[in-house]
């Protein structure tokens, strides 16, 4: 587990130094998730021999077990944040409406992207089948 969690913060910290380096303007938490995502395309998808080359955690489920194990955990996450905005409450007062509709709108927007994501990838896999029905 300790490996994993130490697999998960070095691609974090990789994609905060691209981020940096290059000038980017993204976040280095989420270069990391894309430089994640393609160690595990890899593994998955990659040649048979790229397999023996990754750390142990990409290769025998304990980076699975770690990442649901945070998962399960996430709401603790919040905790320091929370701490944050009571600490701040003159802001929330002054800033309050605005921060409200913010919210909601980005709300609004996220579980946009969410459902046009689910379709497209749907209509992509029905087409998929369909062509693999057609091959049969």
């Amino acid at each position: 587990m300790i490996a994993s969690l130490a697999l998960v913060l070095l691609a974090q910290l990789l994609g905060e130094v691209f981020a940096r380096g290059s000038g980017l303007p993204l976040p280095g938490p989420v270069l990391g998730m894309v430089l994640m995502l393609g160690f595990l395309t890899l593994r998955d998808r990659g040649p048979a021999a790229v397999p023996r080359g990754l750390p142990r955690p990409l290769t025998d489920g304990t980076l699975e077990q770690t990442g649901k194990g945070l998962l399960a955990n996430l709401s603790l996450m919040f905790v320091p944040a929370g701490a944050g905005i009571v600490g701040r409450l003159d802001v929330l007062q002054a800033q309050g409406a605005k921060l409200a509709f913010v919210l909601v709108l980005s709300t609004l927007a996220a579980l946009a992207a969410t459902a046009l994501t689910f379709v497209a990838v749907s209509r992509s896999l029905d087409r998929r089948r369909g062509e693999r029905e057609e091959a049969a």
